[in-house]
Protein backbone atom coordinates (compact mmCIF):
# COMPACT_ATOMS: atom_id res chain seq x y z
CA UNK A 1 0.00 0.00 0.00
CA UNK A 2 2.80 2.33 -1.22
CA UNK A 3 2.09 5.65 -2.39
CA UNK A 4 2.70 6.23 -6.00
CA UNK A 5 0.17 8.47 -6.88
CA UNK A 6 -0.15 12.06 -4.42
CA UNK A 7 -3.79 12.81 -3.48
CA UNK A 8 -4.61 16.76 -1.57
CA UNK A 9 -6.94 17.22 0.91
CA UNK A 10 -9.10 18.66 -1.50
CA UNK A 11 -9.65 15.63 -4.30
CA UNK A 12 -10.25 13.66 -1.33
CA UNK A 13 -12.68 15.81 0.37
CA UNK A 14 -14.20 16.47 -2.99
CA UNK A 15 -15.00 12.43 -3.32
CA UNK A 16 -16.40 12.39 0.17
CA UNK A 17 -19.10 15.13 -0.58
CA UNK A 18 -19.10 13.42 -3.57
CA UNK A 19 -20.12 9.91 -2.05
CA UNK A 20 -22.57 11.28 0.85
CA UNK A 21 -19.21 9.87 3.51
CA UNK A 22 -19.25 13.30 5.26
CA UNK A 23 -16.31 16.35 5.55
CA UNK A 24 -13.13 15.55 5.70
CA UNK A 25 -11.16 15.04 9.03
CA UNK A 26 -7.49 13.45 8.08
CA UNK A 27 -6.44 11.22 5.36
CA UNK A 28 -2.70 9.46 5.81
CA UNK A 29 -1.12 7.77 3.52
CA UNK A 30 -0.24 3.86 3.87
CA UNK A 31 2.75 1.99 4.05
CA UNK A 32 2.92 -1.24 3.71
CA UNK A 33 2.29 -3.24 0.23
CA UNK A 34 3.48 -2.46 -3.19
CA UNK A 35 0.67 -2.43 -5.63
CA UNK A 36 -1.65 0.65 -5.16
CA UNK A 37 -1.88 4.04 -4.00
CA UNK A 38 -4.19 4.02 -0.28
CA UNK A 39 -4.71 6.47 2.17
CA UNK A 40 -6.82 6.05 5.34
CA UNK A 41 -9.05 8.95 5.90
CA UNK A 42 -11.36 10.32 8.19
CA UNK A 43 -14.65 11.79 7.84
CA UNK A 44 -17.41 13.40 9.98
CA UNK A 45 -21.22 12.77 9.32
CA UNK A 46 -23.87 13.59 11.81
CA UNK A 47 -21.92 13.65 14.57
CA UNK A 48 -19.76 10.60 13.89
CA UNK A 49 -16.23 10.00 12.95
CA UNK A 50 -16.18 7.76 10.30
CA UNK A 51 -13.11 5.92 8.94
CA UNK A 52 -12.67 4.76 5.25
CA UNK A 53 -9.49 3.62 2.62
CA UNK A 54 -8.95 5.47 -0.31
CA UNK A 55 -7.51 3.48 -3.25
CA UNK A 56 -6.03 4.50 -6.40
CA UNK A 57 -4.92 1.31 -8.49
CA UNK A 58 -1.66 1.62 -9.89
CA UNK A 59 -1.82 -1.49 -12.45
CA UNK A 60 -5.34 -2.35 -12.73
CA UNK A 61 -7.78 -0.94 -15.20
CA UNK A 62 -11.10 0.23 -15.35
CA UNK A 63 -12.14 -2.91 -17.42
CA UNK A 64 -11.03 -5.21 -14.68
CA UNK A 65 -11.97 -3.33 -11.71
CA UNK A 66 -15.23 -3.99 -11.63
CA UNK A 67 -14.81 -7.61 -10.73
CA UNK A 68 -12.94 -7.19 -7.54
CA UNK A 69 -14.71 -4.36 -6.25
CA UNK A 70 -18.33 -5.96 -7.21
CA UNK A 71 -17.26 -9.27 -5.80
CA UNK A 72 -16.83 -6.98 -2.43
CA UNK A 73 -19.78 -6.21 -2.75
CA UNK A 74 -21.08 -9.45 -3.16
CA UNK A 75 -19.16 -10.98 0.10
CA UNK A 76 -20.36 -8.33 1.90
CA UNK A 77 -23.86 -8.28 0.91
CA UNK A 78 -23.85 -12.27 2.25
CA UNK A 79 -22.56 -11.47 5.35
CA UNK A 80 -18.28 -11.67 4.59
CA UNK A 81 -16.65 -9.47 6.82
CA UNK A 82 -15.03 -7.57 3.61
CA UNK A 83 -14.67 -4.28 3.22
CA UNK A 84 -17.95 -2.96 1.37
CA UNK A 85 -17.14 -0.31 -1.55
CA UNK A 86 -19.14 2.95 -1.46
CA UNK A 87 -21.11 3.83 -4.20
CA UNK A 88 -21.91 7.74 -5.66
CA UNK A 89 -25.32 9.05 -5.99
CA UNK A 90 -25.75 6.65 -9.40
CA UNK A 91 -25.13 3.42 -7.67
CA UNK A 92 -21.52 3.49 -9.32
CA UNK A 93 -18.93 1.89 -6.54
CA UNK A 94 -15.70 3.07 -9.25
CA UNK A 95 -14.41 6.59 -9.34
CA UNK A 96 -11.84 8.17 -10.57
CA UNK A 97 -8.72 10.39 -8.97
CA UNK A 98 -5.87 12.07 -10.49
CA UNK A 99 -7.24 10.36 -13.39
CA UNK A 100 -6.98 6.75 -11.67
CA UNK A 101 -9.42 4.33 -11.19
CA UNK A 102 -10.14 4.88 -7.05
CA UNK A 103 -12.85 3.40 -4.93
CA UNK A 104 -13.63 4.07 -1.21
CA UNK A 105 -14.48 1.16 0.88
CA UNK A 106 -14.95 0.83 4.93
CA UNK A 107 -12.19 0.85 7.12
CA UNK A 108 -12.18 -2.79 9.30
CA UNK A 109 -11.88 -2.73 12.70
CA UNK A 110 -9.25 -5.17 14.11
CA UNK A 111 -5.58 -5.37 13.63
CA UNK A 112 -3.70 -8.19 12.04
CA UNK A 113 -1.97 -11.31 13.91
CA UNK A 114 1.41 -11.98 12.35
CA UNK A 115 2.55 -14.50 14.99
CA UNK A 116 -0.84 -16.87 15.03
CA UNK A 117 -1.53 -19.97 16.52
CA UNK A 118 -3.66 -22.61 15.63
CA UNK A 119 -6.91 -20.91 17.25
CA UNK A 120 -6.48 -17.96 14.30
CA UNK A 121 -5.10 -20.67 11.69
CA UNK A 122 -8.25 -22.07 12.24
CA UNK A 123 -10.75 -19.41 11.67
CA UNK A 124 -8.68 -18.15 8.93
CA UNK A 125 -9.66 -21.72 7.49
CA UNK A 126 -13.27 -20.98 8.42
CA UNK A 127 -13.79 -17.57 6.83
CA UNK A 128 -11.72 -19.27 3.67
CA UNK A 129 -14.59 -21.89 3.09
CA UNK A 130 -17.00 -19.38 3.77
CA UNK A 131 -15.96 -17.33 0.55
CA UNK A 132 -15.44 -19.77 -1.64
CA UNK A 133 -19.08 -21.13 -1.16
CA UNK A 134 -20.60 -17.92 -1.00
CA UNK A 135 -18.83 -16.44 -4.13
CA UNK A 136 -20.27 -19.57 -6.09
CA UNK A 137 -22.99 -17.55 -7.56
CA UNK A 138 -20.79 -15.11 -8.21
CA UNK A 139 -21.48 -13.64 -11.99
CA UNK A 140 -18.32 -11.92 -13.33
CA UNK A 141 -15.85 -14.02 -14.40
CA UNK A 142 -12.28 -12.84 -14.38
CA UNK A 143 -8.80 -15.27 -14.44
CA UNK A 144 -6.57 -14.82 -12.02
CA UNK A 145 -4.03 -12.26 -13.77
CA UNK A 146 -1.07 -13.96 -11.68
CA UNK A 147 -1.71 -17.73 -12.55
CA UNK A 148 0.10 -19.47 -14.64
CA UNK A 149 0.19 -17.26 -18.04
CA UNK A 150 1.87 -14.21 -15.99
CA UNK A 151 4.47 -16.68 -14.62
CA UNK A 152 5.51 -18.09 -17.96
CA UNK A 153 5.79 -14.44 -18.96
CA UNK A 154 7.55 -13.34 -16.10
CA UNK A 155 9.83 -15.87 -15.65
CA UNK A 156 12.03 -15.44 -18.51
CA UNK A 157 11.96 -10.98 -17.65
CA UNK A 158 13.05 -12.09 -14.14
CA UNK A 159 15.58 -14.94 -15.17
CA UNK A 160 18.78 -12.14 -15.96
CA UNK A 161 18.62 -11.64 -12.38
CA UNK A 162 19.20 -14.76 -10.48
CA UNK A 163 21.89 -17.07 -9.62
CA UNK A 164 22.39 -20.34 -11.86
CA UNK A 165 21.38 -22.29 -9.37
CA UNK A 166 18.15 -20.07 -8.65
CA UNK A 167 17.46 -20.27 -12.43
CA UNK A 168 17.95 -24.14 -12.71
CA UNK A 169 15.02 -24.11 -9.52
CA UNK A 170 12.58 -21.44 -11.42
CA UNK A 171 12.48 -23.17 -14.82
CA UNK A 172 12.63 -26.57 -13.15
CA UNK A 173 9.33 -25.81 -10.93
CA UNK A 174 7.46 -23.68 -14.12
CA UNK A 175 7.91 -26.86 -15.91
CA UNK A 176 6.60 -28.71 -13.10
CA UNK A 177 3.54 -26.71 -12.63
CA UNK A 178 3.07 -26.27 -16.29
CA UNK A 179 2.41 -30.25 -16.55
CA UNK A 180 0.73 -30.12 -13.54
CA UNK A 181 -2.03 -27.67 -15.60
CA UNK A 182 -2.71 -30.17 -18.30
CA UNK A 183 -3.11 -33.16 -16.06
CA UNK A 184 -7.27 -34.86 -16.07
CA UNK A 185 -6.97 -33.96 -11.90
CA UNK A 186 -5.91 -30.64 -11.75
CA UNK A 187 -8.97 -30.07 -14.55
CA UNK A 188 -11.15 -31.84 -12.26
CA UNK A 189 -10.29 -29.25 -9.13
CA UNK A 190 -13.22 -27.31 -8.24
CA UNK A 191 -12.56 -23.44 -8.89
CA UNK A 192 -14.63 -19.93 -8.20
CA UNK A 193 -13.79 -16.61 -7.62
CA UNK A 194 -10.38 -16.68 -5.02
CA UNK A 195 -8.67 -13.89 -2.67
CA UNK A 196 -5.54 -15.77 -3.71
CA UNK A 197 -3.55 -13.41 -1.25
CA UNK A 198 -5.16 -14.34 2.10
CA UNK A 199 -1.97 -13.68 3.66
CA UNK A 200 -1.85 -12.81 7.41
CA UNK A 201 -1.21 -8.84 7.06
CA UNK A 202 -4.64 -9.10 5.18
CA UNK A 203 -6.96 -10.54 7.73
CA UNK A 204 -7.75 -8.51 10.90
CA UNK A 205 -8.73 -9.84 14.43
CA UNK A 206 -10.73 -7.96 17.38
CA UNK A 207 -10.66 -9.42 20.62
CA UNK A 208 -9.80 -12.63 19.25
CA UNK A 209 -12.10 -13.04 16.99
CA UNK A 210 -11.98 -12.71 13.03
CA UNK A 211 -12.84 -9.27 12.55
CA UNK A 212 -12.50 -8.68 8.52
CA UNK A 213 -10.68 -10.05 5.48
CA UNK A 214 -9.17 -7.34 3.00
CA UNK A 215 -7.36 -6.82 0.13
CA UNK A 216 -8.82 -8.06 -3.01
CA UNK A 217 -6.91 -6.78 -5.76
CA UNK A 218 -5.36 -9.74 -6.67
CA UNK A 219 -8.66 -11.99 -6.52
CA UNK A 220 -9.85 -14.48 -10.07
CA UNK A 221 -10.74 -17.53 -10.83
CA UNK A 222 -8.96 -19.78 -10.05
CA UNK A 223 -9.34 -23.68 -8.24
CA UNK A 224 -10.13 -23.40 -4.80
CA UNK A 225 -7.49 -25.52 -3.57
CA UNK A 226 -4.78 -22.85 -4.87
CA UNK A 227 -6.31 -20.63 -2.61
CA UNK A 228 -6.18 -22.80 0.10
CA UNK A 229 -2.36 -23.11 -0.91
CA UNK A 230 -1.77 -19.60 -0.52
CA UNK A 231 -3.07 -19.00 2.77
CA UNK A 232 -1.44 -22.74 4.31
CA UNK A 233 1.87 -20.92 3.12
CA UNK A 234 1.63 -17.73 5.02
CA UNK A 235 -0.17 -18.76 7.80
CA UNK A 236 0.92 -21.97 9.06
CA UNK A 237 4.98 -21.88 8.40
CA UNK A 238 8.06 -20.93 10.38
CA UNK A 239 8.97 -17.80 8.75
CA UNK A 240 12.31 -18.13 9.17
CA UNK A 241 12.66 -21.58 7.38
CA UNK A 242 9.51 -21.66 5.27
CA UNK A 243 8.99 -25.19 7.41
CA UNK A 244 5.71 -26.09 7.40
CA UNK A 245 3.78 -26.01 11.29
CA UNK A 246 2.09 -28.94 11.54
CA UNK A 247 0.22 -28.15 14.43
CA UNK A 248 -1.69 -24.55 12.32
CA UNK A 249 -1.41 -26.66 8.85
CA UNK A 250 -4.00 -29.12 10.99
CA UNK A 251 -5.93 -26.69 12.67
CA UNK A 252 -6.71 -24.24 9.38
CA UNK A 253 -7.44 -27.86 7.28
CA UNK A 254 -9.48 -28.93 9.85
CA UNK A 255 -11.48 -25.91 10.10
CA UNK A 256 -11.61 -24.94 6.59
CA UNK A 257 -13.66 -28.89 5.73
CA UNK A 258 -16.09 -28.15 8.44
CA UNK A 259 -17.57 -26.13 5.87
CA UNK A 260 -16.46 -27.55 2.81
CA UNK A 261 -14.89 -31.04 2.57
CA UNK A 262 -11.77 -31.46 0.46
CA UNK A 263 -12.47 -33.78 -2.98
CA UNK A 264 -10.22 -36.81 -3.61
CA UNK A 265 -8.17 -34.70 -5.89
CA UNK A 266 -7.79 -31.44 -3.77
CA UNK A 267 -6.09 -33.92 -1.55
CA UNK A 268 -3.72 -35.61 -3.70
CA UNK A 269 -2.78 -32.59 -5.36
CA UNK A 270 -2.50 -30.16 -2.15
CA UNK A 271 1.34 -30.57 -1.96
CA UNK A 272 1.76 -29.65 -5.56
CA UNK A 273 -0.23 -26.91 -5.12
CA UNK A 274 1.28 -25.57 -2.05
CA UNK A 275 4.56 -25.57 -4.24
CA UNK A 276 2.64 -23.65 -7.26
CA UNK A 277 1.46 -20.67 -4.06
CA UNK A 278 5.13 -20.66 -3.12
CA UNK A 279 6.38 -19.85 -7.06
CA UNK A 280 3.97 -17.42 -7.59
CA UNK A 281 4.96 -15.02 -4.72
CA UNK A 282 8.77 -16.29 -5.50
CA UNK A 283 7.82 -15.13 -8.90
CA UNK A 284 6.30 -11.63 -8.10
CA UNK A 285 8.42 -10.57 -5.60
CA UNK A 286 11.59 -11.11 -7.84
CA UNK A 287 9.61 -9.10 -10.13
CA UNK A 288 9.12 -5.84 -7.64
CA UNK A 289 12.70 -6.48 -6.51
CA UNK A 290 14.39 -6.78 -9.59
CA UNK A 291 12.11 -4.38 -11.71
CA UNK A 292 10.78 -1.96 -9.33
CA UNK A 293 8.62 0.93 -9.77
CA UNK A 294 8.99 4.74 -8.17
CA UNK A 295 6.88 5.30 -5.13
CA UNK A 296 6.84 7.47 -1.69
CA UNK A 297 6.97 4.66 1.37
CA UNK A 298 7.31 1.63 -1.20
CA UNK A 299 8.70 -1.22 0.07
CA UNK A 300 9.69 -4.11 -1.67
CA UNK A 301 9.36 -7.81 0.21
CA UNK A 302 12.55 -10.05 -0.28
CA UNK A 303 11.99 -12.46 -2.22
CA UNK A 304 14.53 -14.90 -0.95
CA UNK A 305 11.57 -15.69 1.38
CA UNK A 306 9.20 -17.30 -0.91
CA UNK A 307 12.97 -19.07 -2.55
CA UNK A 308 12.82 -20.94 1.19
CA UNK A 309 9.48 -21.72 0.81
CA UNK A 310 9.27 -23.56 -2.80
CA UNK A 311 12.49 -25.75 -1.52
CA UNK A 312 10.75 -26.80 1.81
CA UNK A 313 7.67 -27.59 -0.07
CA UNK A 314 9.84 -29.22 -2.57
CA UNK A 315 11.02 -30.99 -0.12
CA UNK A 316 8.25 -32.26 1.40
CA UNK A 317 6.93 -33.18 -1.62
CA UNK A 318 9.83 -35.53 -2.69
CA UNK A 319 11.08 -33.40 -5.23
Amino acid sequence: MAVFTEVSRDEAAALMQQLGLGALVEMTGCAGGIENTNYFVSTERDGQCLQWVLTLFERLTHEQLPFYLHLMKHLADKGIPVPDPQADASGAILHTVRGKPAAVVNRLRGCSVLDPGPEHCAQVGVMLARMHLAAQDYPRQQPNLRGLAWWNETVPVVLPHLQPTQAELLRDELAYQNTLAASAAFGRLPRGPVHADLFRDNVMFEDGRLSGVFDFYFAGCDTWLFDLAVALNDWCIDLASGAADAQREQALLQAYQTVRALTDDERLLLPALRRAAALRFWISRLWDWYLPRPASMLKPHDPTHFERVLLARRREAGA
